[in-house]
């Protein structure tokens, strides 16, 4: 988180140097940019694929600091290890036969990370909103807060939002849409946002898990009870085409691959 705040404390000509380009969605940027006249989240961001290092595309990766490179490869590779514990957990927790086979989904694919700058606002509350309210296209996300006492993470619930208050340099664990896909409903892919402070800066890092670029995205037969399948199945990269061709929008783009029951 040093070399998070080390880069975001630069002068904007320097971060420029890792500006988004129109062939690439990573790099220094907005995200879920459609329209000229929308409103842009109240944030600064750097998005990038960390994993596999075959992956990387080093135009957009941080020359200064120094550091930079060497501490998001390490925490990638040690924070893929907790997700993919997690992940057999968690399949076994809800009785699947095969505990492994959530963690086999991802194991070894692709993962990006963002890191996020949310500045001050006084107008914060009627004004601006650091992250729009979204779910997550991952697996899996853990998120890293700075820990600086700034909370913004809020997650909906029945139509309400909650603050969550992380203890400093806890991961917080998301689950996302593809992690509901594959196990039938049985985990529900959270909706949140991010606020803002009226006088103080926080800075996030979350990472994401991919599943196989080249799958079909649907439940997986252990999840489903009886043969009855809640989600229709998706090609991954047309999901991931919806995904970032509309601005966030809650779980419309999920909803949408329900089945009737």
């Amino acid at each position: 988180m040093n070399d998070v705040a080390g880069f975001f404390g630069q002068p904007l000509d320097a971060k420029k140097e890792c500006a988004q380009q129109a062939d690439s969605l990573e790099g220094y940027g907005q995200a879920f940019v459609v329209s000229e006249d929308q409103k842009l989240d109240w944030a600064d961001m750097l998005f990038l694929i960390v994993q596999p290092r075959e992956a990387r595309d080093t135009r957009f990766w941080p020359t200064r600091p120094a550091s930079f490179g060497d501490s998001v490869d390490s925490y990638s590779l040690e924070a893929s290890r907790l997700a993919y514990r997690l992940l057999e957990l968690m399949a076994r927790g809800v009785g699947a036969a095969d505990p492994a086979s959530l963690r086999r989904v991802f194991e070894g694919q692709t993962q990006g990370m963002r890191v996020n700058y949310y500045p001050p606002c006084r107008r914060a509350a009627d004004r601006v909103l650091g992250l729009s309210p979204h779910t997550d296209a991952s697996g899996l996300t853990l998120l890293l807060q700075a820990s600086n006492g700034v909370q913004g993470l809020q997650v909906r619930k029945d139509g309400r939002w909650f603050a969550v208050d992380a203890i400093d340099g806890a991961l917080v664990v998301n689950v996302g849409d593809f992690l509901e896909i594959l196990s039938n409903g049985k985990f529900t892919s959270v909706e949140h946002r991010a606020v803002v402070h009226p006088t103080r800066e926080r800075m996030s890092a979350a990472l994401f898990l991919y599943p196989r670029q080249n799958m079909r995205v649907g439940p997986l037969p252990e999840f489903v009870n009886g043969g009855n399948e809640r989600y229709g199945s998706t090609d991954y990269e047309e999901f991931m085409k919806h995904y970032f061709a509309t601005k966030l929008d809650g779980r419309k783009h999920l909803d949408r691959l329900k089945l009737e029951q």
